[in-house]
């Protein structure tokens, strides 16, 4: 197996060198101004030890990254009851459908499109103010990650709630079929503000540990979640965290991951890793480009698929 210090760097570099990087998403305003020449990679070790590469320290809106924190709190709260409101299957269509919404009696096909994310933001939000659950997501992505310097970017949050109309389709669309309990407007409003969580590839790869060692922080020895649903939040990121994409990352890739449109993923190697990639350029699917190649030579190097033998 290669030595992760050699391998960082090197694909760091290689990384800097590519032209095809994608499109940033330019649909939203914020987002459409980064820089699409920033690459940065880290990844934390169930040993404690975080390895990182390129622009790993600046932060990023890690936009339906953040759904990853939000299906892991509702969870908590109503356990396997989400199911009556949210599928746990791969949707095969774009992440902001509508047309499966309506054929599908306004259920969301899995927690990680759009639909989905705001039902269970809907759930977040029963016995909260908006503010109350924007700050209970906030908190436990800084407690995941051991940092409390972690914030919400609110000019991308005003960013997306100025241009999310298909969002607000979808919303209503669901609040028709009797699938939000909330007024839209407030699911919504939590929505976009923990999507708007800015976060380093060093911080989310230290959010995401738990995930890589059965449930438990791997610092404190704390359960977080049970194995149990460790595992299954897992499943879940590798069929659908991708969006129409996620057959194509885990035919290539082969690890459990979920992608934003700001250009970051997080991936996790069960029982050895943590990954975070960034990179803002996007392809067809709304996934990071140079993040998903980056994470394709990363895991064939340290022949970290879960289906290697």
């Amino acid at each position: 197996m290669a030595d992760l210090e050699e391998v960082l760097p090197a694909l760091a570099a290689e990384m800097a060198e590519r032209t095809d990087r994608g499109d940033v998403a330019n649909y939203i305003p914020q987002l459409g101004k980064i820089d699409p020449q920033r690459f940065g990679i880290a990844v934390a070790l169930t040993d404690g030890r975080v390895v990182a590469a390129g622009d790993a320290d600046e932060t990023f809106s890690i936009q339906s990254i953040s759904k990853m924190f939000t299906l892991t709190l509702a969870l908590g709260k109503v356990g396997d009851a989400l199911w009556r409101r949210v599928g746990r299957e791969p949707s095969g269509n774009p992440f902001n459908s509508i047309v499966q919404l309506e054929n599908e009696q306004g259920i969301p096909r899995n927690p990680f499109i759009n639909a989905g994310a705001i039902v269970v933001t809907d759930v977040l939000l029963a016995g909260h103010q908006p503010r109350e659950a924007i700050g209970e997501i906030l908190r436990f992505a800084q407690f995941l990650a051991d940092d409390d310097t972690i914030i919400v970017d609110r000019e991308v949050a005003a960013s997306e709630q100025a241009t999310g109309f298909r969002n607000v389709a979808l919303a209503n669309y669901m609040k028709a079929f009797g699938n939000l309990q909330h007024a839209p407007e407030l699911a919504l409003g939590v929505y976009y503000h923990h999507c708007a969580i800015a976060m380093s590839c060093r911080q989310l790869a230290m959010s995401g540990r738990f995930l890589a060692h059965g449930g438990r922080n791997p610092a404190t020895g704390h359960s977080v979640v049970s194995a149990e649903r460790a595992r299954r939040i897992l499943a879940l990121m590798l069929t659908c965290g991708h969006y129409d994409g996620s057959g194509d990352f885990a035919f290539r890739v082969g690890i459990p991951a979920k992608s934003g449109v700001g250009g970051g993923i997080l991936g996790i190697v069960p029982g050895v890793a943590s990954i975070a990639v960034w990179s803002p350029g996007l392809n067809e699917n709304g996934n990071s480009r140079l993040g998903s190649i980056a994470l394709e030579k990363l895991a064939r190097a340290m022949n970290w698929s879960v289906f290697a033998p």
